[in-house]
């Protein structure tokens, strides 16, 4: 009307008379009553447009890996009419963009309708059910007290708590009558929580501890499963072979490449394990360190053992383990490790797919669209690697599913094989050459 002015901040909106003044923004308008009509089909065309627009101009090959981009959105764009739910929409961008034939080409849920998570207490423990009605702690998964996603509820400092040991009552309820334990536990996660601990199966005499539970056990599962592995390799070594587990390659798979890395720097032979990798970007950095070899070596009076120049460096054979859940950066790796020529790799074909991308673009329901947009090629031949087929493995072993849910892991036990046979041709550093005189000297 020209008489008021409308400013927005952050999301806020203040209307201000229009003054020469300087406009003061104290008071927000009201919008907590405010409802907006959203015409969903109109609203969806729009992204589906946006998405379109999205791998035209950003995939990495402007050809389209030959696809009539044109044609494929008036393909799709017919479907349009019978989207009826955010969902369905998600399945048309889905199909649409798999005809490129790509990895990392994704598409997530942007504004649809999500039950209320309740999270579920969980104990970092395997427990069944006694015929007394109380439940038995099978198992504790110990977890370990460096980080605070890996610190097992019942393991911790000062409980006292066993295997074998029986839980009769979780904040002051008592077990016996109660067909599921996990029904006491709902929404308890992160809260403080009492259980009553007894070396026998009845209330009498039990004794009441706090803890306090966490909602995903997987963490713990996981460390259980990697520290289960580094002991079996030792022990079926005699200590001469060390094992890493690098869960993916970024900050925690770098992490984890060296808290065990440096610390079996004496091993003769290192297996390495990029099964189920969920990819990154840091395989450059742990290739550079495996590629690194002593061109001089170093030695002290207080110290029995050689060092090496450059300092970190691993000397021994090298066996990698990989299966099909080895992806993107998880799939670099191994490739990276055969062209370097650093050692054997174990297992079945990767996953392959190493078509890169970033972040999404804003779409106005908070949907979530990648388009890989950059890939790596073979500097030796000038050939494209990788997508679509994967890394193939040196020695071909898959675990059979049934052995490997027993506990039998057939891959690592084929690469424990492979790490002895080939320690027999392993060369060892030079030691400390005998004490020099001046005659040694030439004084």
């Amino acid at each position: 009307d020209g008489k008021t002015a409308t400013f927005v901040r952050g999301n806020d909106i203040f209307v201000t008379p229009l003054t020469a003044a300087k406009a003061s923004l104290d008071k927000a308008v009201d919008t907590s009553d405010m409802i907006a009509v959203i015409d969903y089909p109109q609203e969806w065309a729009q992204i589906f447009d946006e998405t379109w627009r999205a791998f035209r101009d950003g995939f990495y090959l402007e050809n389209m890996h030959g696809v009539d981009w044109n044609a494929i959105r008036q393909k799709y764009a017919v479907l349009l009419p019978h989207v009826k739910t955010r969902l369905d929409l998600n399945y048309v961008i889905g199909a649409m963009i798999s005809e490129l034939a790509c990895g990392h080409a994704y598409v997530n849920p942007g504004d649809t309708p999500r039950p209320e998570n309740i999270p579920m207490g969980l104990l970092g423990a395997e427990i069944s059910r006694d015929k007394s009605g109380y439940y038995r702690i099978d198992r504790i998964l110990p977890g370990a007290p460096y980080s605070e996603n890996l610190r097992s509820p019942l393991a911790q400092p000062g409980l006292d708590v066993k295997e074998g040991d029986y839980i009769t009552a979780i904040d002051g309820v008592d077990l016996a009558g109660c067909p599921n334990i996990y029904s006491r536990l709902i929404g308890k996660a992160g809260k403080l929580t009492e259980l009553k601990i007894n070396s026998r199966p009845t209330a009498r005499d039990a004794r009441k501890i706090v803890i306090r539970p966490i909602d995903n056990e997987y963490l713990l599962y996981h460390y259980d499963w990697v520290q289960n592995n580094i002991r079996k390799v030792s022990e079926a070594t005699d200590g001469r072979v060390g094992y890493i587990y690098i869960p993916d390659m970024g900050p925690e798979g770098l992490n984890e490449f060296a808290r065990y890395y440096y610390p079996q720097l004496d091993k003769e032979a290192l297996i390495i394990d990029d099964r189920a990798n969920g990819g990154g970007n840091i395989s450059p950095m742990v290739i550079e360190r495996l590629m690194r070899k002593p061109y001089r070596l170093t030695m002290s009076r207080t110290s029995s053992k050689v060092g090496t120049i450059p300092e970190g460096t691993h000397v021994g054979p090298k066996v990698l383990l990989i299966n099909k859940y080895s992806a993107s950066d998880g799939d670099l790796f191994p490739w990276s490790f055969k062209a370097n020529k650093l050692g054997t790799v174990i297992g079945t074909r990767t996953w392959g797919g190493i078509v890169g991308i970033s972040g999404s673009l804003p779409y106005m329901d908070g949907t979530d669209v990648r388009v890989p947009f950059f890939t790596n090629f073979d500097a030796a031949t000038g050939r494209w690697i990788v997508e679509n087929h994967g890394v193939d493995p040196d020695i071909l072993v898959d675990n059979d599913p049934i052995r490997e849910q027993a506990g039998e892991d057939q891959q690592l036990n084929r690469a424990i094989e492979e790490a002895l046979r080939q320690l027999k041709d392993r060369k060892p550093l030079p030691e400390v050459p005998a004490p020099r005189t001046f005659r040694d000297l030439g004084l």
